[in-house]
């Protein structure tokens, strides 16, 4: 397999308690190699004696471990005091290698394609490696980062007991591919990107609010705006709302480090690679993991009926739709109170039986 490490160890503890772990120089799925590559991880809780309460949380695009966080507590999903959490940032999202960070990126070369199977393969090593953790009592995710988990399960399908993908295929589909070709050219489109070499020569301060503005046509249902469900964050105009959410969120991000992320998005799939060559149902069917989906029936880019496709291969699976005008946000309900009560109420249920 890809992701090789060498002369790993170095751990460095971060302001908010995250570990910094250097993975040494590894081995990427396209032959291509991180240097001094570090996965940024928070974990909550502590290992028991039988060492099988691990859950992995792999981060989603653009997003750190602070935006998992929720998801940890007495009253939430994993209660710190019967689970050992570790929330993992996906490379290219700032903290864990990054464009942004890389000193082979800042000297002039070009960061490689990161693909999900990449991510999964490192941060099972991590697990191993890093906490002693062989066997993943349940491997969870939004989006990307569910994208991920169903890696690890089947990448790895004695070593991974649970899998809870939360808006999110094995593969990404062709009209999500679409979405983010979108993405892309909005980005690509700024006279701040260099195409000669693929990056840009300083921040694209028109086209990153831009990008804003058209994620949040898919990000978010037709019935959230027709319901002006915008109003229950605080925003008293549509404008408003665009304005003061999306363009400011997206005028804060990495242009380099979003190029990144959408390759990693574009390229999900976890037939591709050496183990099933791109036979989808074979890499799907083996997956031993018992496994629940939770796709949210507004989402626009993982749609249900995508996720009942991908489902058909297994058979010890539960489905549980979400009902909610939040689109692909629903998965991640940081503003949503229903729908955070009904993925607790699920993925609780699906882990104590």
């Amino acid at each position: 397999m890809s992701a090789k490490s060498s002369d790993p160890g170095a751990t460095a503890v971060g302001e908010d308690g995250a570990l910094h772990l250097s993975l040494g120089r590894v081995g990427l799925q396209s032959g291509a190699v991180l240097d001094e590559a570090v996965i940024v991880v928070k974990t909550f809780g502590h290992l028991n004696a039988r060492r099988d309460n691990a859950v992995v949380i792999p981060t989603s695009f653009g997003a750190s471990h602070r935006d998992f966080e929720w998801m940890v507590g007495q009253d939430s999903l994993f209660d710190p005091a019967r689970h050992f959490v570790v929330i993992a940032n996906l490379f290219g999202n700032g903290l864990s290698t990054s464009p942004s960070n890389s000193a082979a990126f800042a000297a002039g070369g070009q960061f490689p394609l990161v693909t999900a199977y990449d991510n999964a393969l490192a941060q099972k090593y991590v697990l191993e490696r890093f906490f002693g953790v062989r066997r993943i009592a349940v491997a969870i995710g939004w989006s990307m980062g569910g994208q991920v988990a169903w890696h690890m399960a089947s990448l790895f399908p004695d070593d991974v007991a649970r899998l809870v993908a939360i808006c999110a295929t094995a593969k990404t589909s062709a009209h999500n591919l679409v979405f983010l070709g979108g993405a892309r050219a909005v980005l690509q489109t700024d006279s701040a990107y260099d195409a000669g070499t693929g990056r840009f020569v300083r921040a694209p301060e028109r086209a990153l609010p831009a990008l804003g503005r058209f994620y949040a046509g898919w990000a978010l249902s037709q019935a959230f705006y027709r319901d002006e469900c915008w109003r229950s964050l605080g925003y008293d105009s549509l404008e408003s709302f665009l304005n003061g959410y999306w363009e400011a969120a997206f005028a804060e991000r990495h242009a380099d480090n979003l190029l990144s992320h959408i390759a990693t998005w574009q390229a999900a799939d976890i037939a591709a690679n050496d183990r099933y060559h791109g036979d989808l149902a074979k890499a799907i069917s083996a997956v031993r993991a018992r496994v629940l989906l939770i796709p949210a029936r507004s989402d626009l880019y993982f749609r249900e009926t995508d996720v009942r496709a991908e489902a058909s291969h297994l058979d010890d699976i539960r489905i549980a739709p979400l009902e909610s005008p939040w689109g692909h946000r629903a998965g991640n309900p940081v503003n949503s109170p229903s729908d955070r009560d009904f993925i607790r109420s699920r993925v609780r249920d699906f882990i104590s039986c």
